[in-house]
């Protein structure tokens, strides 16, 4: 029982670096947001056209006013995360702009991001269909392309584009929801030390 007393108290002194985990969950959820808001904003009109579309989009009613609360969440989450302002509170808006990713775009296509049927969940019909044709596509480049060169950099893949990414981005936002910013690094924690409890928990 000694030996287990020093090793959880060994463990328990790390907690003096435990802002290290929101921050790291903040750092790398900002540069996925940043780049998502200013893609849909760079092309605005079609992303409106897009979240409207029955038929080749989301098929969504008030696109444009859909389209502007995705841009804006995720423009403004992904600064409001990079600095630790009202984490908490942005965390619930980037939240369910997963869930409508998720759902709406993405659940078609099964789990996967990459395409591959001895690991899929569901619709695996679709990552079978994708190898197929991954095969036949790495036949024809081989018969025809530099292949050797073509695939200096990675092997190629089918984007099976399922839920997967979306639903990791939303456990990682659900951990922010709870724990908040962090302390050290993050405004939310300054701003509690100096106005107390009224402000959001760091």
């Amino acid at each position: 029982m000694g030996l287990l007393c020093k090793l959880q108290a060994l463990l328990d002194r790390t907690r003096a670096v435990d802002f290290l985990a929101p921050l790291a969950l903040r750092l790398y959820l900002f540069p996925i947001f940043w780049i998502a808001g200013t893609t849909k904003l760079a092309d605005f009109s079609n992303t409106v056209a897009w979240f409207g579309n029955p038929e080749w989009g989301l098929g969504m009613p008030l696109p444009g006013l859909m389209a502007t609360l995705a841009v804006g969440s995720e423009l403004l989450g992904s600064v409001m995360l990079l600095f630790g302002i009202g984490v908490r509170w942005v965390s619930i808006p980037l939240m369910i702009t997963m869930l409508v990713a998720a759902f709406s775009v993405h659940w078609q296509h099964g789990w996967q991001t990459i395409a591959d049927p001895k690991f899929c969940l569901f619709n695996c019909g679709d990552a079978v269909d994708a190898v197929n044709r991954l095969a036949k596509a790495k036949e024809i480049l081989q018969e025809y392309g530099n292949y050797d060169w073509l695939t200096g950099q990675g092997n190629f893949v089918v984007l099976n584009n399922g839920i997967e990414m979306a639903v990791t981005y939303f456990i990682m936002l659900l951990a922010l929801f709870f724990i908040g910013g962090g302390k050290y690094v993050s405004v939310d924690y300054w701003l509690r030390r100096k106005f107390g409890p009224c402000i959001e928990k760091a």
